[in-house]
């Protein structure tokens, strides 16, 4: 497809780290402009230059240096056709709201809206089937909405990990159990994050909230979407092939980049050979890349022969950490098959999923 015109977006909690993200990454893009940026109200009325504690490798962008923070209210982002929310989960939830019923398509990193029963959680390398809930987010609405929706992104070690899950299940059919261990950066905590004396020559093993975040998103992503008879839709959580998920999550002195260990039980039996494994992570391949999203990786699973890879330090920024990097695929004595997948947590694990996922809006049409 070719790149639709000129669509002006706004950035909501511009000043944090995931909005700093967003911001970096829209800068240069080919038809996103950024036309707005929204904070809390000591930050409004300030050049974003003033306001903001850049903490990004690369300069603040020329193009919104100058430009005045606004308060998180939707008469300021009326010109926008899209709005990207980077907002903490503890104001997001009645901001995004309004902005949805301002008739205003809203791509968040939050997490208040994943659970809801009509908003879709995407990963946008996995499950793009599921922006047909929005039409039915819309309709129940009272009155309907015409343009206005919410969509989300998941938690960054869930995105990390549901990539390769889609990619085996495509190939190999259900996955019905799965152990996953994560050692996660602390860039994943936001800024200013974990206290030094926390992490430095530490491993903290406990990440609040964090461990069933990635047991239930991930039986939403990967399930399906079902209608009944009333014509009503519903995401099926993988009801179909029950999936049973063991997580254990760690915090380790790393900052970007969350590593991943899984251990997978297919319902096929015999199970895929290693081989077979390796062969299906580097053909899969993304519906969002096939129809021309810009911010798509080529290589949705980049697959390493290396014993010793992936590393966060080495891999994070291959692709600008918009795809992810899989290694020591081999067998399990306990389950099928087991390997280890690193994400980088802020760029497919926040920003650039809610990013894929509007370019994608954008070039189906959901977006107008």
């Amino acid at each position: 497809m070719t790149n639709p015109k000129e669509v002006k977006v706004g950035v909501l909690g511009a000043t944090g780290t995931v909005g700093q993200r967003f911001i970096a990454l829209l800068a240069h893009h080919p038809f996103f402009v950024i036309h707005a940026l929204g904070a809390s109200s000591r930050s409004a009325g300030k050049p974003y230059s003033k306001a903001v504690n850049w903490k990004q490798t690369q300069p603040i962008p020329s193009a919104v240096r100058e430009m005045i923070v606004q308060e998180c209210v939707p008469e300021q982002f009326s010109e926008c056709a899209i709005v990207f929310s980077g907002l903490d989960a503890d104001v997001a939830g009645d901001i995004e709201q309004a902005f949805r019923l301002a008739e205003l398509a809203v791509f968040s990193n939050a997490k208040n809206f994943r659970r809801d029963a009509h908003v879709p959680l995407i990963v946008p390398l996995v499950n793009t089937s599921h922006f047909s809930m929005i039409p039915q987010q819309q309709r129940l609405h009272s009155p309907a909405l015409k343009k206005g929706f919410i969509v989300t992104n998941a938690n960054c070690s869930t995105t990390g990990v549901v990539i390769p899950l889609a990619a085996l299940e495509r190939a190999f059919g259900p996955i019905e159990s799965c152990i996953i261990t994560t050692m996660q950066a602390i860039s994943g905590a936001g800024y200013p994050g974990v206290p030094s004396l926390d992490i430095v020559d530490n491993i903290v093993p406990y990440i609040s909230g964090e461990e069933e975040k990635i047991e239930w998103e991930t039986l939403k992503i990967l399930g399906g979407v079902t209608q009944s008879d009333d014509g009503l839709k519903a995401f099926d959580m993988h009801t179909k092939q029950p999936l049973r998920i063991s997580a254990s999550c760690n915090r380790v002195p790393v900052i970007e980049g969350h590593t991943e260990c899984v251990s997978v039980r297919f319902a096929r039996r015999p199970p895929p050979s290693p081989q077979q494994v390796r062969e299906a992570l580097q053909a899969y391949t993304s519906e969002a890349y096939t129809i021309g999203c810009p911010s798509a990786p080529r290589h949705t699973v980049f697959v390493h022969e290396e014993p010793d890879r992936p590393q966060p330090r080495l891999d994070r920024d291959y692709q600008a950490g918009a795809g992810v990097c899989v290694g020591r695929v081999r067998q399990c004595r306990v389950l099928d098959i087991k390997f280890v997948v690193l994400a980088n947590n802020v760029a497919i694990g926040a920003a650039t999923s809610s990013i894929i996922n509007a370019e994608y809006a954008v070039l189906k049409g959901i977006v107008a």
